[in-house]
């Protein structure tokens, strides 16, 4: 009878202490930051990102910040009209031509809106 009470203790604390655990931890939350859209771009234009790093970032919302998700948006927008997603296994390039001339010129400006933010 000892050994079933000690048992039924160890077990109740242990699904306790998870209980707790569980119910004390906080959602982790994940914000896109300017410089995660920088380098995401800059490794598109340089054709080492592949459609799931894409999709990842591009298609997640950002609540905080309305610049950041129109920025995202248009890349979106982007992908939507000059992505060739089928080219990527082939280490092609994630846009065409025109894409990628207008990926580089929304590069520039979240790269030139972040130095005036910070300064």
């Amino acid at each position: 009878m000892a050994l079933y009470l000690l048992v039924l203790g160890v077990c109740v604390v242990v699904i306790g202490s998870v209980l707790v655990i569980l119910m004390t931890a906080s959602t982790p939350r994940y914000r896109t930051e300017p410089k995660d859209l920088l380098a995401l771009f800059d490794k598109a234009l340089e054709s080492r990102v592949g459609e799931t790093e894409w999709n990842a970032l591009i298609g997640y919302p950002i609540r905080h910040d309305e610049y950041l998700d129109g920025v995202r948006r248009r890349a979106a927008h982007l992908m939507d009209q000059h992505g060739r997603r089928w080219q990527i296994a082939r280490g092609k390039p994630l846009l065409n031509t025109t894409g990628q001339q207008e990926l580089k010129a929304l590069r520039d400006h979240l790269a030139a809106h972040t130095a005036l933010r910070r300064s």
